[in-house]
């Protein structure tokens, strides 16, 4: 596995984490992370960072959202569709990501060609957060326009608009995707889905900065302060909390593996820790590792050699659930996304560029997104079809009326 961090001085840190083998007397394994690589290529401090089963996806202020290969650990170009600072990036499978950018759009992209499929102007204001159903289905979005936004990624659309009082910071899934919470300030209020209704409202010490699902009913949160909480989303009371670095911590990802569910911090402070959780969330977790990266973090996220992710893309058939109680977007309107032409190929000027993963695969049958597109495609050449027949027919009938003309004045 390797822990991957972007901080505000530009620069992505990967260190590789090996198990030591467990010594006699020791009652939990020790792991060790070793420095793999650093890798530069933003030109302003990373915002955000995501992962799949090959590759991570770093988001910056300056604009650009870069991709980098960790099997052959190199730079696979970046995707230069967003202005603004992009804020949010989120995998889903191996087959498409997700990006949200304070120009208020978010983009649907191809993670195999590096092309992107759906560009929707999907706040008025910034998005500021989005999360992905684990059906695949839908996913929420909230932004400084004050509202929280349900899209239909089935058919790559808006579903529903909830007007929300304050501008929420962050949305997440809870991972059965039976609940959801929405971040305002130090406040989560916890949404029921079947509902569609908030559930109970936790305060936190301070303003929260992440937080993210250990089940479908404990909730890690961290703010600006230097303990981690865990938080009952049922009964909305504290279970635990510990002291897990000297600063803020700035972001958190959990995960599990055959013998441990493990808890990953970044702070302010440099440092990455990984943590050992009870199965007793009301027990405090155990220190497995740290390192120093002596540089300010900001994001986080932990890649992970594994097969491929079965989630490719969502079913053509799938049905809405009731995430708002709020009317149905009246615009369904979507700004064609500008496709980003792979590295390989010549780009015209003006063109887009991103890297080229290599692979010639197709996007996925079934896929919507895609279908839409192609539809667009269609009509454009159905129409271009048109008008050259018309042309033609208008020279034949030209070439006609001028040999009448001759015959006439013969």
């Amino acid at each position: 596995m390797e822990l991957v961090a972007g901080c505000y001085e530009q620069v992505l840190f990967g260190f590789a984490v090996h198990p030591e083998p467990k010594a006699s007397g020791d009652h939990e394994q020790k792991w060790t992370p070793v420095a793999d690589f650093t890798h530069h290529a933003h030109t302003a401090s990373l915002s955000a960072v995501a992962v799949n089963s090959r590759f991570v996806v770093t988001g910056s202020k300056d604009e650009t959202i870069h991709i980098y290969d960790m099997k052959k650990k190199i730079d696979h170009g970046a995707l230069v569709h967003h202005n603004g600072t992009i804020t949010c990036l989120k995998f889903y499978g191996n087959r498409h990501l997700i990006s949200g950018a304070e120009d208020g759009l978010i983009c649907v992209w191809d993670a195999k060609k590096w092309e992107c499929l759906k560009s929707i102007k999907a706040h008025k204001g910034h998005v500021t957060s989005l999360s992905i159903h684990p059906s695949g289905k839908l996913a929420l979005s909230v932004g400084t326009d004050k509202t929280l936004r349900t899209w239909n990624l089935v058919e790559g659309r808006s579903a529903f608009i909830k007007n929300i009082k304050q501008n929420a910071h962050i949305v997440e899934w809870s991972p059965r995707g039976e609940r959801y919470v929405v971040v305002i300030l130090n406040k989560i209020d916890v949404y029921q889905l079947d509902t569609a209704s908030v559930s109970g409202t936790i305060t936190n010490g301070k303003r929260i900065s992440s937080v993210t699902f250990l089940s479908e009913s404990v909730l890690a949160v961290a703010g600006d302060e230097e303990v981690v909480r865990f938080f009952d989303c049922d009964s909305l009371v504290c279970l635990s909390e510990f002291k897990a670095h000297e600063n803020r911590v700035k972001d958190l990802f959990s995960f599990e593996t055959p013998e441990h569910h493990v808890i990953v911090t970044a702070s302010s402070d440099g440092f990455i820790k990984m943590w050992k959780l009870h199965e007793d969330k009301k027990v405090s977790p155990c220190l497995l590792c740290e390192v120093n990266t002596d540089a300010r973090l900001t994001c986080l996220g932990v890649w992970l050699d594994r097969a491929t992710d079965t989630r490719e893309s969502p079913p053509p058939d799938a049905e809405t659930p009731p995430v708002s109680k709020e009317e149905p977007s009246k615009s369904n309107k979507k700004e064609s996304g500008d496709e980003v032409q792979e590295g390989e190929r010549q780009s015209k000027p003006g063109t887009k560029k991103c890297g080229s993963t290599g692979d010639g695969d197709k996007p996925a049958k079934g896929n919507s997104l895609v279908s839409a597109k192609k539809r667009k495609m269609v009509e454009m050449l159905g129409k271009k079809g048109n008008s050259l027949v018309t042309a033609k027919k208008r020279k034949m009938v030209e070439m006609l009326e001028k040999k009448k003309r001759k015959k006439q004045k013969m």
